[in-house]
């Protein structure tokens, strides 16, 4: 069973010397930050079908429109207490603020649990809530659209997010679509610190966001590579980021694994049991908007003859991988056993986390997981994502190719499991 599992030594040898692993991650984060709707984003887009197309020429693929609620920001500031104005970043898909602004108290919440906005739920209404942001990948971590989301339901005017990393604000998505909302902007921790509640009462700042909003429309790229049967495993990585810095960890390091693993596997699929389905989507930053779309248009039939999604995102950063199995148990042994068969480390965290475009396959009914880096390690250099230290020396060439030559692995072993052991994937 051990040799089954294991890569074909061919294969990944090819891997582990492919020089444009590293050539692509870099020419990724040339694009830049890659927000959705920007030039970033399409050229992005461009390289990607260039690079696919270089490793199978015969294999133009397919574009599925994704339309969006469009979403720009011109125009920011904080002003805190003593009138000075404070480094801000709005929030993907806030509102913006009347003209001449919101002025109103703010409520430090601290992390931002459920418990602590249960405590204060009688004094939110009608003031700016201040919270943190957390390490992304960590167990029990609460995600900022849920913060966001709780300071709404409690009657919050505006939100405010302390970021990471020192001296720097943070980015991210406030999770709104359309409609109604709160003006949400990311901080610094130095300017979140300043905000603290005094004797006297909370502080008041005023907020002012401009902003621009028309629909949008994307794209979600699709390459086939069709087995011996109708089943599929899909390899997915998402494009967009934000525009602080590279998006290099989140997410140009999927980009360039699931292009290295394309050019390896694809010429082997024709004989495997299932085929190879690689996607890149967007506005994953945004909700996960592409997936989403992709996901419900899915008849129950289509979803059945996929066996399986592997989601990269974020996959170096720090030497140690983690697959979160959404849910899906039934899977948990087949990862471990193809990680050792191929002498590599692999945690498996179960909870399903809605951070990546694998929560749309997993709720959707098709077993999902995402492998990431630098899970519950806050050491790692994870934590800066979605800062501007979010940039390419954070990623070591060894991490890339380790999580490239694993995720291959992963793919081949997939692609060619028997019934019985795909019908475990499914056990939830």
């Amino acid at each position: 069973m051990s040799d089954a599992l294991r890569l074909v030594p061919a294969i990944a040898a090819g891997l582990a010397a492919d020089p444009d692993l590293w050539r692509d991650f870099n020419d990724i984060c040339d694009c830049g930050g890659r927000l959705a709707g920007t030039a970033s984003e399409k050229t992005a887009f461009a390289l990607l079908r260039e690079r696919v197309r270089a490793a199978s020429p015969a294999n133009s693929g397919r574009s599925i429109p994704v339309p969006y609620n469009g979403w720009q920001a011109k125009h920011a500031t904080l002003r805190l207490p003593n009138g000075t104005m404070a480094a801000c970043h709005p929030l993907v898909r806030t509102i913006a603020t009347p003209t001449d602004g919101l002025t109103a108290e703010v409520i430090d919440l601290g992390r931002g649990t459920p418990e602590e906005f249960a405590e204060h739920a009688s004094e939110i209404e009608g003031r700016i809530v201040l919270v943190r942001h957390e390490l992304m990948f960590a167990a029990g971590t609460i995600h900022r659209r849920r913060k966001y989301d709780m300071a709404r339901a409690n009657g919050a005017v505006g939100f405010l997010i302390g970021g990471p990393l020192a001296g720097h604000v943070v980015a991210g998505s406030s999770g709104r679509d359309s409609g109604e909302g709160i003006p949400a902007l990311g901080i610094s921790p130095e300017t979140a610190a300043r905000l603290a509640r005094r004797p006297d009462g909370w502080l008041t700042v005023t907020l002012t966001i401009e902003t621009d909003e028309a629909p949008g429309e994307t794209e979600t790229l699709v390459y086939e590579y069709p087995g011996k049967t109708d089943e599929w495993v899909v390899l997915s990585a998402h494009v967009d980021g934000h525009d602080l810095a590279e998006s290099a960890m989140d997410n140009g390091t999927g980009l360039a694994s699931v292009l290295a693993v394309t050019r390896a596997l694809s010429p082997e699929v024709a004989n495997w049991r299932r085929g190879l389905r690689v996607m890149f989507f967007s506005v994953e930053e945004w909700a996960l908007t592409g997936s989403a779309q992709y996901v419900q248009s899915l008849s129950g039939p289509e979803r059945n003859k996929i066996a399986l999604n592997v989601n990269l995102d974020s996959v170096a950063g720090s030497p140690s991988l983690a697959a979160l199995s959404s849910g899906y148990p039934g899977v948990e042994p087949f990862l471990l056993r193809v990680a050792v068969a191929n002498g590599q480390s692999l945690r498996t965290v179960r909870p399903l986390m809605t951070n990546s475009d694998h929560a749309n396959f997993a709720a959707g009914g098709i077993p999902a997981i995402r492998l990431v880096a630098g899970f519950d390690d806050p050491n790692a250099h994870l934590r800066v994502v979605l800062t501007p230290a979010d940039t390419r020396d954070k990623v070591a060439q060894a991490e890339l190719r380790q999580a490239t030559l694993l995720t291959a692995a992963l793919i081949a072993a997939a692609c060619n499991a028997d019934a019985a052991e795909a019908a475990q994937w499914r056990v939830r």
